[in-house]
């Protein structure tokens, strides 16, 4: 049974308080757009061929419509996603884009085609071991001995996310200045496996790519528990290379385009997740912390 649903129209100490999917609606594919890391690349670009977005629901769950076409994956699967509250983000990404579809900007929409496509044939124990990987070279927990600048910046701005991830999950974590990261003890890895396997299979593609833009499953942890905004978890995972901009200087524009494309993908794989999980399930997490 079918239901209309919904229609859219056509170099300090502290550097965090300084101040500061693929398209088918069964087209042939473009040029491909560069990554940041792994994706499924969807065509760049291609003029916008539809008036109206809307969304309807079926037994499988939510659709979305370009006109009278209904959307489809790369691999021309159905485009259904679990929850309405999806459909409408995604909807609302086709019913942005200008004359021009920029569908290497629709993250919500590649996500969810990553999810129903499943390219790389991923079940769910191999999406939890993917980001849990992400453990033994965590980005947080990786500390330079020189100079005191940087080696002060690392521990006033990652300390408290370390101290507060361990008092989240009753873990310990650390940190290491030695070339082969942090020991971390297998309990550890044996709560955060099992933490993360309480989350369904689409959160997790959400969760392993968010993990792999920050390079960070601490910082993962902080933002998908709202103890981090976007903002904080990408300058966390930038801290490096932002004192380096700030000694030496930047490209003008170059930079900037990189912070604010990571913060898109971050925003939008952070919102993935919690719009693919059970606001019950998601609330009960957050009332752990």
């Amino acid at each position: 049974m079918w239901r209309s649903c919904l229609r859219l129209r056509g170099g300090g100490r502290h550097l965090l308080n300084c101040p500061r999917g693929g398209l088918t609606a069964s087209e042939g594919p473009g040029p491909k757009p560069p990554a940041r890391a792994r994706a499924y690349a969807p065509p760049a670009e291609r003029k916008r061929f539809y008036q109206n977005v809307s969304i309807t629901q079926g037994e499988g769950g939510f659709e979305i419509n370009l006109d009278h076409r209904k959307l489809r994956t790369p691999q021309a699967k159905l485009f259904t996603v679990p929850s309405e509250a999806l459909a409408v983000a995604v909807a609302t990404e086709w019913d942005s884009q200008q004359d021009t579809i920029k569908a290497y900007t629709m993250h919500l929409t590649t996500l969810c085609n990553t999810s129903l496509d499943n390219p790389t044939q991923r079940g769910k124990d191999q999406l939890i071991q993917a980001a849990a990987k992400f453990l033994d070279t965590d980005t947080v927990c990786y500390r330079v001995e020189e100079p005191e600048t940087l080696v002060e910046l690392q521990r006033n701005e990652w300390d408290p996310v370390i101290g507060w991830a361990e008092r989240r999950y009753g873990v310990k974590i650390g940190s290491s200045t030695s070339i082969m990261g942090p020991s971390i003890p297998a309990r550890t890895r044996e709560v955060l496996v099992s933490h993360l396997a309480s989350y369904n299979t689409w959160a997790l593609q959400g969760i392993e790519f968010v993990v792999s833009q920050l390079k960070s499953m601490v910082l993962t942890l902080g933002l998908i528990d709202l103890h981090l905004t976007v903002e904080q978890a990408v300058l966390l995972s930038r801290l490096e290379e932002t004192f380096q901009i700030q000694k030496w200087g930047n490209v003008e524009w170059a930079h900037d385009y990189e912070v604010w494309d990571l913060r898109a993908r971050t925003a939008a794989g952070a919102l993935f997740v919690h719009l693919c999980s059970e606001s019950s399930a998601v609330k009960h997490k957050l009332l752990q912390g």
